[in-house]
């Protein structure tokens, strides 16, 4: 890892109007005020075609693989879908391994309609571990995100936060994952003893 941290940002959301995008979008700013190098990798930009494992590096599947392996950390989102995440972010995970998590620090982030996230959160950590990445115990659930939001031309993503706390929660995430980027995985007790 360089001086610079560079941190990726990924919205597991098509939407033009995106609420989880505009949520990484303030924790990529949080990011960049830490002193990283930050990037939103919108999905939309990229031909990136239903995953199967049959074909030859379609679309811009070695692109999106390049961004992600190469960032020091990551951030993921995903608006919240029937207790889960997006077939969006479900697809860009399928076509992630291990070459493009092992040991980075990642956050998660996902928005609901309504007031459950919870299991989100859960399903996105544990398919991440899954290919090795370190994910940061904070995380961030944005409940009833219709109404979290209110149009401010000066704001990013020309939306601002109606609720301070919750714009603080999704700070400290772009924060966390800039300081923890490139850092090895701390290890437990038991590993540690093991190693003296």
């Amino acid at each position: 890892m360089t001086d610079t941290p560079r941190i990726v940002a990924v919205p597991g959301s098509l939407r033009d109007e995106s609420y989880t995008r505009t949520a990484l979008v303030y924790a990529l700013r949080a990011a960049e005020h830490a002193g990283a190098d930050a990037e939103l990798l919108d999905l939309r930009e990229y031909d990136l075609p239903l995953y199967d494992p049959d074909l030859d590096e379609p679309g811009d599947s070695e692109l999106v693989k390049r961004k992600t392996r190469e960032a020091d950390g990551l951030i993921l989102g995903s608006p919240t879908y029937h207790n889960s995440y997006s077939a969006a972010f479900r697809n860009v995970h399928d076509y992630w391994s291990y070459d493009e998590f092992e040991d980075t620090v990642t956050g998660l982030l996902t928005v609901a309609g309504g007031s459950s996230y919870g299991s989100t959160l859960d399903h996105m950590r544990i398919t991440i571990r899954g290919v090795h990445g370190w994910v940061l115990p904070h995380q961030v659930g944005i409940p009833n995100v219709y109404d979290q939001f209110e149009a401010d031309a000066d704001a990013p993503d020309g939306r601002a936060f109606v609720d301070d706390d919750l714009q603080d929660r999704v700070e400290k995430l772009g924060r966390l994952v800039t300081e923890h980027a490139g850092s090895d995985p701390v290890v437990s007790g038991s590993e540690a003893a093991a190693d003296d």
